[in-house]
C-alpha cells in the first residue's frame, strides 16, 4: 500500500472511532489486516482493536436484531450533520471572515484546509464570491480535486453557466449546474462501473467493494470532464467492463502491491477488440493514483 493510502485509511479510521462508527471501523480494520508489505507493529495495533471492536460492539446493524442500531445510527449521523452545517455557517459572517476564508481557499498549503474552506464559502452570503472563485480557477494552478470541490461549491451557490478549465493537461468546459455533488448525482452509467467492480471483488474480499467505491470516488473528482470521464459515459456493456476491469487491477495495485493483468482482463471479458480501450482506461486510472501517491503537499496542476 502507498504511504499516502495508509496515511488516508489510518485518518478515516480514527475519524470512524470518534463518530462511534464502529461498524464501518471493524470493516477498515479487516480491510488492512489483508494488506501485504506493512509494518508488523501496525497488523499488531488493528488485530488489537479489532478485537476489542468485535467484543464491545459485536452488533453490525443487519437483520431484525439490528433494527434499533441501525436507527440510532441514521439519527445519529443526521445529528452530526445538522451539527456539521453550523460550524460551516455561523451566524456572524462579518468581512474578516470572509476574507479568512477566501485566504485559506486560495492559498493554504494544505489541500483538506482548501477543501473545508470551500465548504464554508458554499455558505457564504456574498455577491462576489462567485466571481471571485471562477477568477480564482482560471488564473492559478488548482489541484484536480480542489478544482472539483470548487466546482461543487459554486454548484451549491447556485451558481450557472459554463467555465473552461485545464484538468489534467486537458482544456475541458463544465456546466456548473451539472456538477456532481454525490456519487448518486454521477450519470447511471458511472455509477454502474464501480457496481461491476463491486460484485466482482466481493467474490475474493469481502472488505474489497466498500474500496472499491472510495477509490472510484477520489479518481473522478481527478477525472470529471476530461476525456476519459466521457468515455465512461457511453451507453454500451463494453464501456463497463473494460472501466470497471482498469479499476478492479488498480484497486489491487493500491492495496496488494500486485495483480495478474491476464486474470483480470479473463474475469470482465476483454477480449482483444477492447484491449487498448482498457489499456487507456488503465492509464488514466494510473495517473489518478500516481499523482495520489505523489502526495497532497500543495495545490497543482
Amino acid at each position: 500500500m502507498f504511504p499516502s493510502m495508509l496515511d488516508h485509511y489510518q485518518v478515516q479510521l480514527t475519524r470512524m472511532l470518534e463518530a462511534e462508527q464502529y461498524g464501518e471501523a471493524k470493516e477498515l480494520l479487516r480491510f488492512l489486516l489483508h494488506c501485504q508489505g506493512e509494518d508488523a507493529r501496525h497488523y499488531e495495533e488493528w488485530d488489537s482493536l479489532l478485537t476489542w471492536l468485535d467484543m464491545a460492539f459485536p452488533e453490525d446493524g443487519i437483520g431484525e436484531a439490528g433494527t434499533g442500531f441501525t436507527i440510532a445510527k441514521q439519527e445519529k449521523e443526521e445529528d452530526e450533520a445538522t451539527f456539521r452545517e453550523q460550524l460551516l455557517n455561523p451566524p456572524d459572517q462579518d468581512e474578516a471572515y470572509v476574507n479568512q476564508v477566501v485566504y485559506i481557499m486560495q492559498n493554504h498549503p494544505m489541500i483538506d484546509q482548501q477543501i473545508l474552506a470551500l465548504e464554508r464559502a458554499a455558505y457564504i452570503q456574498s455577491a462576489d464570491l462567485d466571481d471571485s472563485i471562477k477568477h480564482w480557477l482560471l488564473t492559478e494552478q488548482v489541484h484536480p480535486v480542489v478544482q472539483f470541490k470548487a466546482l461543487q461549491c459554486l454548484r451549491k451557490r447556485g451558481a450557472v453557466g459554463t467555465l473552461t478549465l485545464e484538468r489534467l493537461g486537458e482544456t475541458v468546459e463544465l456546466d456548473l449546474s451539472e456538477t456532481p455533488l454525490s456519487m448518486d448525482d454521477f450519470p447511471l452509467q458511472v455509477n454502474r462501473i464501480v457496481e461491476r467492480t463491486e460484485q466482482v471483488a466481493e467474490v475474493d474480499d469481502p472488505t474489497l467493494p466498500h474500496f472499491a467505491r472510495e477509490l472510484w470516488k477520489e479518481s473522478l473528482q481527478f477525472l470529471y470532464g476530461t476525456t476519459a470521464y466521457h468515455w465512461m459515459l457511453r451507453e454500451d456493456e463494453d464501456t463497463v467492463d473494460y472501466f470497471a476491469a482498469a479499476l478492479h487491477l488498480t484497486l489491487l495495485l493500491t492495496v496488494y502491491g500486485s495483480a495478474n493483468d491476464d486474470d483480470i482482463r479473463d474475469t470482465y471479458g476483454i477480449t482483444e477488440g477492447l484491449r487498448f480501450r482498457y489499456e487507456q482506461a488503465c492509464k488514466a486510472l494510473r495517473q489518478v493514483a500516481l499523482l495520489q501517491q505523489i502526495g497532497e503537499d500543495g495545490p497543482e496542476s
